[in-house]
């Protein structure tokens, strides 16, 4: 009897343990901040701290919607950051792209914090991530750009909200007019730099240097790291930056006179019938919301307002005025399809040759020998090139050219080329900037000859366990190890080698073959073989 009575008493005990171990990993930590205390979780089987929805400035609510962004006011209680923020205002543009936010509102500056930090660490080198969705969509909180991998790396990782569309972009001679800089707009971008001074004052709090941070995003993302670096109010902020697939130079969102930025923004406001910005902050959310969803705008253009951004970054780079930090950045193999240059129309000679004569009526025959028509193949290779290019890549490029030219740093390059592997769910296709969306039509979607746009970020940040859309392979996931080591090293020194991996060379000023990284199944350096393309079309793009 006391045997069986032994037993079932071991079961019990067993049973406990084995809820105890499925359930929550993680105990209740502290940091202590500026504006107060906050509580987040230490998960003991990770050992890394996460605090998540920290608030950073004051919600950009009622009067303080269209303002820069307002230092957070102290509270006096222990806040707890357990859970993301909501996300900004915006609707799906880009597939879904699978947030974890608590929801969406205009209330949305919050950051999150990954630390790796024991309870007598500190000077950890720090990253600070802004997501990618063309400044109208995402937010931090998506799983791809998850933290926690590149905490376990020793770094403190940070994720931003930003304001997005008609909520972080609406320029307006009233608002310009009221603004102690006399300017509007990039409401976004201030959100940003917002965040950095937060990081600056705050990050010794999780282990980190204020002094060892660097800026990464891709897409829209990389085009704020871009306009950050040249911004003179960013200026020590910043020690590194990453760029992953765009930068603010035609015709990539790149900047716009603040007088025709204040022109949008004042038809906007006419056409719905709105007489005056103190009538349009009266209005809830909601329907600033439906007025700008029934517009059909794409957001609002970034401004030249003297303020955050003075010149345009061709300018302020040929002037060595930007940020003289080190820059680790590249495009992707097949940024966007080519039908998005050929319109629909089928891969053959005809019709490619009437596209390229469409867009380059003076210079065809250059366009034609840069991109070549030899067959159908080629015809699609070349069309997905040119339409990358045009798209991000070419702006990207001059990006790498002009800090290469004007600065002592080092600049690496790369070209993402792995080819992600199928869908998990074929009745799925996969969105723009992430995500998926449901294939309605049924019809087989092209096989894909490059690595699509945004495709690397989830490599990169170490998340292919956090994205369940893909049939990840061992291939996957030794391309993730490399490109993210490569990452935390740059993070780390500035420099992106070591680890035993592959020796990434940074590109000399006066190279006019400089090395580009090539990141695929089996990683290597070649010298550029297609810059002839970039030199192409910043002549036509007319950039300096």
């Amino acid at each position: 009897m006391k045997k069986q009575a032994f037993y079932i008493l071991s079961l019990l005990l067993l049973s406990c343990a084995g809820a105890f171990a499925q359930g929550k990993n993680s105990f209740p930590v502290q940091a202590t901040l500026t504006t107060g205390v906050i509580e987040g979780d230490y998960d003991t089987h990770s050992g890394i701290q996460s605090y998540l929805g920290i608030p950073f400035a004051q919600p950009p609510v009622e009067a303080l919607r269209w303002k820069a962004p307002q230092p957070m006011e102290n509270w006096g209680e222990v806040k707890e950051t357990k859970k993301f923020g909501p996300r900004p205002m915006q609707t799906v543009v880009f597939g879904d792209m699978n947030s974890w936010s608590d929801g969406v509102s205009e209330d949305c500056l919050y950051l999150n914090v990954w630390t790796p930090a024991k309870r007598d660490t500190k000077d950890l080198p720090v990253l600070v991530y802004f997501f990618g969705g063309g400044f109208v969509a995402g937010d931090g909180a998506e799983p791809r750009y998850n933290g926690e991998s590149m905490a376990k790396k020793g770094i403190v990782a940070v994720t931003v909200n930003y304001r997005l569309n008609v909520f972080g972009f609406l320029a307006h001679p009233e608002l310009s007019a009221e603004a102690p800089y006399k300017a509007s707009g990039n409401y976004g971008l201030l959100d940003q730099l917002a965040a950095l001074k937060w990081v600056k004052e705050n990050i010794a709090s999780f282990g980190g240097d204020p002094n060892k941070v660097t800026i990464a995003g891709e897409s829209a993302g990389s085009i704020a790291v871009s306009y950050q670096m040249a911004s003179p109010l960013a200026k020590g902020l910043i020690a590194g930056a990453i760029g992953e697939s765009g930068a603010g130079i035609h015709p990539t969102l790149a900047p716009v006179s603040l007088a025709e930025a204040e022109k949008a923004g004042a038809e906007f406001v006419t056409k719905a019938g709105i007489s005056s910005i103190a009538e349009l902050r009266k209005l809830p959310a909601r329907d600033i919301y439906e007025i700008y969803n029934e517009s059909g705008r794409f957001g609002f253009p970034i401004a030249l307002d003297g303020y955050f951004l003075p010149k345009t970054l061709p300018e302020i780079f040929n002037n060595r005025e930007q940020a003289q930090v080190p820059l680790l950045l590249g495009w992707n193999s097949a940024e966007i399809p080519g039908m998005a240059f050929m319109q629909g129309a089928p891969y053959d000679e005809k019709n490619y040759i009437d596209k390229v004569k469409e867009a380059y009526p003076n210079d065809h025959a250059e366009v034609l020998k840069l991109y070549p028509y030899g067959s159908a193949k080629e015809i699609e290779q070349s069309a997905t090139d040119l339409a990358s290019d045009r798209f991000i890549a070419y702006s990207t490029w001059k990006w790498f050219d002009l800090h290469r030219k004007n600065s002592d740093q080092p600049v690496y390059r790369y070209l993402y080329s792995k080819l992600r592997p199928p869908l998990v769910d074929q009745n799925l296709t996969t969105g723009l900037a992430g995500g998926t969306t449901s294939n309605d039509s049924g019809a087989k979607m092209p096989e894909a000859i490059g690595a699509p746009h945004a495709c690397e970020i989830e490599y990169c940040m170490g998340n292919l366990h956090l994205v369940k859309d893909f049939a990840w392979t061992a291939d996957d996931y030794k391309v993730s190890e490399v490109m993210q080591n490569y990452f935390a090293n740059f993070i780390k020194t500035g420099n992106p080698n070591g680890n035993d991996q592959v020796e990434w060379p940074a590109a000399q000023a006066a190279d006019p073959n400089p090395p580009v990284m090539i990141l695929d199944t089996e990683s290597k350096v070649m010298k550029a073989n297609n810059d002839a393309r970039y030199l192409f079309l910043d002549k036509a793009y007319g950039n300096k």
